[in-house]
Parts: C-alpha cells; sequence; structure tokens
C-alpha cells in the first residue's frame, strides 16, 4: 500500500505505547482506514487556520497511508493542492482523495460542519487559545499568533489517532470539547490567559537540540513576522530517513542536510538573526568562550545532556520533553525554592552505561565488551557481528548487512532505533533507549517550549507559573496541567551548592551586561 519509506520508524514509536503491539496488525489497521481533512473558505481566508491547517496534513502524512483532502469552496479548492503537495512532499507514496463517504475520521477546520459520515473533530484557535470540539465547528481567528493555531493542530492529530487505536489504549476515548491557553495552561473560560499579540524581541536565545522537539519549535517560529532577536541552534547532528517519522520541518528532500542548517533556512523569512552551530554543547561552550547565557530552551533526548546544560548555568532556562506518560515544559529560574533543571533528572538509582543499553538493545548482553570496545574505537560492525545480532533476535541478517561497514552507534541508531529490527520481527521491548514518541506528541513539545521563550521574553504571562506544565495526549485533556517542583530532596544539586549559587549571583545579578 501507501506506507511511508519510513514507516518502521513510525511503527517503533506506535510500539511503545500500544498495548498488545504487532507489527502487522498496526500496519493493517493503517491501511484500512481512510484520515480525512475537510476545510472551508473561513479557514483558508484565516492567518490561524491555514496554520492549523498546514500542520494537521504535516502530522497525519507522516503516519496514514491514506488522506482524504475536503474542500467546501473555491478559496479552499485553491488550497488544496498546496496542502496535497505537502503531503507528497513528505511521503511519496500517500494516497490522496476527496470522498467524504470514505472518511472514517476527519479533522475540520472553518465555520462550517463537515460532509463526511465518519467521526469529525472540529479544531481552531483565537490567538492563544485552542479549541476543539467533537459535536459542532469551533472556527479559526484572524491573528498573526501561530501558538494557538499550531497547538490545534496536535490535539486534532492525537483525537485521530486515539480514536483509531482506542483498542489499544487504556484511556483511548477521545475528547468531546474543550478550550487551552497556551500561555498559561488553563481550561477555565473565565481563566483564559489570550493577551494581543504584539511584536516581541527574545533577545538572544539559545536552543539546543534541533530535534523532533526543536523542529516543532522552529516550525512555529517560522510563522509569525512579529517575533525577532538572536536565536542560537546548537546540534551536531543531520538528517537521517528515520527523523522524517515526526520531524516536521523535513520532507524526503530534508535527508543528510545538517539539522541546525535545514532549522536556519526555514526561519530565512522570519524577522529573527539566526546563528545556527553544527556542535555538541560542550564544544559550542567552548567556542563562545563568554559563557553568559540569558535564555535557553532545551529540546534534548538525555538526562545527561540536559544536567550538561543547566551546570552551564544559563541566567533562565525551559525546558521540553516527550515520555510515554506525558509531554511537557519546565521552567527554570535557579534561584528560589522551585526545582533547576538538574533537579528534574538526578537519577534515583545507578543508571546503565550507553554501552549496557545496546548490549541489551541488540539481544547480546553477554557481548557487553565487545559492545564496549566497538563504541570506543568507533570500528565498523562487521558482518560477523551483524549475524550474530540477528540470531539472537531471531531475524534475517541480509537486510542489516548494509550497516557492516559503518560504526555500532550508527546500526544502533538507524537498524535498532530506526524501527528495522522491529520490521524483521525483532523484540522491541529492547528496541530503543528512549521511548520513540508520535510527531503529534513532539510537535506539540516544541510548540510549548517556543511558546514559553516567547512568553518569557516579552513578559506575558499573567501571573507566575509552577515549575512544569504537563500533557497526556495519549487521552482525554486534563483539567490541572500545571504542576508544582520543589527542588530535590537529597540537597545534593548544584542548586543547592553554596559555591554554584555564588557563581550564579556574580553572573548575573552583579552583571551589567
Amino acid at each position: 500500500m501507501a506506507l511511508a519509506p519510513f514507516f518502521d520508524k513510525a511503527a517503533l514509536a506506535a510500539s511503545h505505547i500500544l498495548q498488545s503491539f504487532n507489527f502487522e496488525t498496526f500496519s493493517s489497521l493503517l491501511n484500512s482506514h481512510i484520515v480525512g481533512v475537510s476545510f472551508d473558505d473561513s479557514a483558508v481566508s484565516s492567518p490561524e487556520g491555514k496554520i492549523t491547517l498546514e500542520l494537521a496534513v504535516n502530522l497525519l502524512a507522516r503516519l496514514y497511508p491514506r488522506i482524504d483532502i475536503i474542500t467546501q469552496g473555491s478559496k479552499s479548492q485553491n488550497f488544496k493542492s498546496q496542502m496535497s503537495q505537502l503531503a507528497l512532499d513528505i511521503n511519496p507514496n500517500i494516497e490522496i482523495g476527496m470522498n467524504p463517504s470514505e472518511v472514517d475520521v476527519c479533522l475540520v477546520v472553518g465555520d462550517k460542519k463537515a460532509r463526511t459520515s465518519g467521526q469529525n473533530f472540529y479544531i481552531g484557535s483565537t490567538g492563544w487559545i485552542v479549541r476543539v470540539s467533537s459535536h459542532e465547528p469551533v472556527g479559526s481567528g484572524v491573528t498573526n499568533n501561530p501558538f494557538g493555531a499550531s497547538a490545534a493542530a496536535c490535539f486534532g492529530a492525537a483525537n485521530i489517532f486515539r480514536m483509531l487505536f482506542k483498542d489499544y489504549l487504556p484511556f483511548g476515548e477521545p475528547d468531546d470539547s474543550f478550550v487551552l491557553s497556551m500561555l498559561n495552561y488553563e481550561t477555565e473560560i473565565d481563566q483564559l490567559a489570550n493577551p494581543t499579540f504584539l511584536p516581541i524581541n527574545i533577545g538572544e536565545t539559545h536552543l539546543i537540540g534541533v530535534g523532533a522537539i526543536g523542529n516543532g519549535a522552529i516550525w512555529t517560529l517560522a510563522r509569525t513576522q512579529l517575533i525577532s532577536g538572536n536565536l542560537h541552534l546548537i546540534d551536531n547532528e543531520c538528517v537521517e530517513l528515520s527523523n522524517n517519522q515526526r520531524y516536521i520541518l523535513t520532507s524526503t528532500s530534508s535527508i543528510g542536510i545538517p539539522k541546525v542548517i535545514l532549522a536556519a533556512e526555514k526561519l530565512g523569512s522570519s524577522q529573527l538573526q539566526v546563528f545556527p552551530h553544527q556542535q555538541r554543547w560542550g564544544e559550542y561552550l567552548r567556542d563562545r568562550e563568554n559563557w553568559y547565557l540569558p535564555q535557553v530552551a532545551v529540546a534534548l533526548d538525555s538526562a545527561i545532556d540536559r544536567c550538561a546544560v543547566q551546570a552551564s548555568l544559563p541566567h533562565w532556562i525551559t525546558n521540553a520533553w516527550t515520555q510515554p506518560i506525558d509531554l511537557g515544559i519546565s521552567r527554570h529560574d535557579f534561584i528560589g525554592d522551585q526545582a533547576c533543571l538538574i533537579c528534574l533528572y538526578l537519577p534515583e538509582n545507578l543508571q546503565k552505561g550507553e554501552d549496557q543499553v545496546i548490549a541489551e538493545a541488540i539481544g547480546m548482553p553477554e557481548a557487553l565488551m565487545e559492545v564496549r570496545e566497538l563504541l570506543y574505537f568507533g570500528k565498523p560492525v562487521g558482518q560477523d557481528f551483524i549475524t550474530r545480532i540477528a540470531t539472537a533476535q531471531n531475524i534475517p541478517a541480509e537486510p542489516l548487512m548494509r550497516f557492516a561497514d559503518q560504526p555500532l552507534h550508527h546500526f544502533y541508531t538507524n537498524a535498532v532505533c530506526g524501527g528495522i529490527v522491529l520490521s524483521l520481527g525483532g523484540d522491541y521491548h529492547n528496541s530503543s533507549r528512549a521511548e520513540v514518541p508520535m510527531a503529534f506528541q513532539s510537535a506539540l513539545a516544541g510548540i510549548m517550549l517556543v511558546a514559553e521563550v516567547v512568553a518569557h521574553a516579552g513578559g506575558l504571562k499573567p501571573a507566575p507559573q509552577p515549575a512544569t506544565t504537563k500533557i497526556d495526549l495519549l487521552r482525554p485533556l486534563g483539567k490541572y496541567l500545571n504542576i508544582p517542583a520543589q527542588k530535590h530532596k537529597s540537597g545534593f544539586c548544584i542548586c543547592q551548592d553554596p559555591d554554584y549559587i555564588s557563581a550564579y549571583k556574580k553572573k548575573y545579578l552583579n552583571n551589567t551586561n
């Protein structure tokens, strides 16, 4: 059928969240359903509506092999060709139709009810506010604020996923209806923060990590001319095929491009001055020399990397994450009673090293010393070692032999974490050190991350918020999303160390920069 070239990675992501996962069943269910996107002239006449539509199609095309794009009106008909091309750029194999009677579940943007016979989810926004309803149109605003509009697409895509896979999710029922402010994360009508979106200068800001979450942040920033400032992008990697599963900046033409270069290109028409750095954070700091870091947004995968960012003592940090039980953001001032970034990631128990993680993931824990040596010297995996991995996983070796002349870390990232081992019948329970999120989860985390940067720089928060905000897209939206987090109870974190506190105060509180 029309499954994407990176479908193995999509299946791996689903395997972490769906109960009783089976690769063939998952593929069959996707191939047997058609998802739709329906919109009218009011949607394409609205800046917010067009943002919602563009991201909705972007997200759906990364998973579903069959999409119907349904229009109501002459303006919407003209926009349909753009959305069809967007879907094809992401998945060249995708099947695109426009028959409402065939659609099983549909996202609807605009003022009109959909003509489909399946389940409809109406999504829209008004500035900072997301609107979702399973009953009636919610419309789209006319502002240049991209945050509510982008987030609406993520909530819509999440509801389609839960609707189709509800039998494999413990709390998979769809949302009935809700409103949510992406500024203060309140859901009660009288508490929704929605100030007028005016030009904001974010000063000197660092975005560390331009992976899936970073893609969500950049995608959103690129859709407004009202944000200016100096944005540093730090990431040492290039785009690989498996990244297309959830990197919403990417298409089939993005493979091989450094992530920071791709992101900088996408921001080319914005008001931001963008500085791409194809480096790790430590390498960037070494070359920068000046460690005065006013505002840092963290979109990294590992706890140890996050702790390293906090140890460099930025003035203010916001951090985004995805995991099976939730996604979210955190806010950190270092001084005060709220948790710093390290407080959230201090290990409670002894953690496994990368060598042990990989040895277990490939099904060969007894080969720990060999794995350690391969990682240390960066030597090619070799055909013999791949044959042993295939035997341990009870899968054919031939499809993996193209990695024989690559280092073990490359094999692990692309064959194991990329979902190839899973697609061949391997054990998905040990297939990845970190849980692989779905595209709508990563995108929403990125939107939340950059919304926090803009809100902090512009002083937009109506009141101080707790350290964390958490959202679970695999169940209906909760009511209380803001959750306090105190400093680590052990007292061993650097934010409770007099020397680090003194260094922080000397750097910022006594600094005239």
